[in-house]
């Protein structure tokens, strides 16, 4: 019998050949912030997954923290993105573009006119780095300043500028999209009641307000492209970025899981941050309270999305989440950059490739294009 892992799936109408995603993974390769013929290379060369996730890539400059990152608001960029997705069409691969706005996390160094970075929230990310230029003019980790909290009247503003990214990716030819609402960014500023500071309608005080940004943004985007084509990411118990852990995390995750289930989307993508590394700090997912018995709680939920999750797996755990129906799919980060032919290799038994961790982020081909399959190596 064919392990799970390997078998085809039908996301929303979306044949995928595998059940194996390729997770988002920041690598700061795009000059200009336009995606290249590099960056269309390295994504063909991973098409064997069943699924692409994109690096994340900003809706507008004030959603981005980092240079180097190919957006998606320029029509120069649209045109960008479209050479990777042909490339992974190509080879029969399928490609979603994650959509980002980073919030606080960023810098005047990369904001028009030198701004000020923007949240739902007044307070100022501790210990947090944006990718921008230091005083020298060298492109450089700096910290985020405080942000300069948004008027309620301009929500509305970045709530279309979703779903006009989501317009633009499927002009892009990307087969859908994945809203970025993990990992310390703009969505969770306004969904944890510890940074959210707020006292209007998108305050933290009730589960509607703490969710309204996060449902108006899937709204905005569902009826712009579809339900079938928009995914979204989530990492409930992340502290990336100065997320504070907070008494109500089960219970806005299962209320937003929930409305996610009634409207149908082609997906979920749970980031587990347990065992994650940032700097000195490692992430404590919980075990069998915290991160796991919510990840059961948010399979009820979607009773007609599927459900991807992403951290810490391995073939043998991928297989046993999707044998026991608590997953759908699974997502591989690190792995990817290192092993562009990692489905064959899990599906082979083959050894993986290490990755050099000093070529992640930035520099040219090096780290990025020119690792080899296990076949050529």
């Amino acid at each position: 019998m064919t392990a799970s892992l390997f078998t085809p799936f039908d996301l929303a109408g979306t044949p995928l050949r595998n059940r194996v995603v390729m997770a988002p993974l920041t690598r700061a390769r795009a000059p200009n912030d336009i995606a290249d013929e590099r960056i269309a290379l390295y994504y063909a060369q991973r098409a064997t997954a069943g699924l692409i996730v994109s690096e994340g890539t900003p809706i507008s400059q004030e959603g981005q923290g980092y240079l180097f990152n190919p957006g998606i608001f320029r029509p120069e960029q649209i045109e960008g993105w479209r050479l990777t997705t042909n490339s992974v069409h190509a080879v029969g691969g399928k490609i979603v573009a994650q959509l980002w706005h980073v919030g606080r996390v960023s810098h005047p160094t990369i904001q028009a006119d030198g701004g000020q970075p923007v949240s739902a929230s007044s307070k100022q990310p501790m210990g947090a780095q944006a990718f921008g230029y230091d005083e020298s003019g060298t492109p450089s980790l700096v910290a985020p300043p405080a942000p300069r909290q948004l008027a309620t009247d301009e929500i509305a503003r970045i709530v279309g500028e979703f779903a006009q990214a989501a317009a633009n990716a499927i002009e892009a030819g990307f087969d859908g999209v994945e809203i970025h609402g993990a990992n310390g960014y703009l969505f969770e500023q306004f969904m944890n009641p510890l940074v959210n500071d707020r006292t209007d309608p998108y305050a933290a005080d009730t589960m509607e307000n703490r969710l309204r940004f996060t449902l108006e943004v899937i709204d905005a985007v569902v009826a712009r492209i579809g339900a079938a084509r928009t995914g979204i990411r989530l990492s409930p118990y992340g502290q990336l970025f100065d997320m504070p852990l907070h008494d109500g995390i089960d219970s806005t995750y299962s209320a937003l899981t929930e409305a996610i289930g009634q409207r149908g989307l082609a997906y979920v993508h749970l980031m587990d941050q347990s065992g994650y590394q940032m700097g000195e700090k490692v992430m404590d997912g919980g075990a069998e309270t915290g991160f796991q018995a919510l990840l059961r709680t948010i399979r009820g939920n979607l009773p007609n999305t599927a459900l991807i999750l992403a951290g810490g797996l391995d073939r043998a755990r991928a297989e046993q989440l999707i044998d026991a129906g608590l997953i759908d799919l699974a997502a591989f980060g690190a792995p990817f950059i290192s092993n562009p032919d990692l489905v064959a290799r899990l599906q082979n038994g083959w050894p993986l490739a290490t990755a050099d961790r000093t070529t992640f982020y930035g520099g040219g081909a090096e780290g990025y294009i020119d690792y080899p399959s296990y076949a050529a190596a």
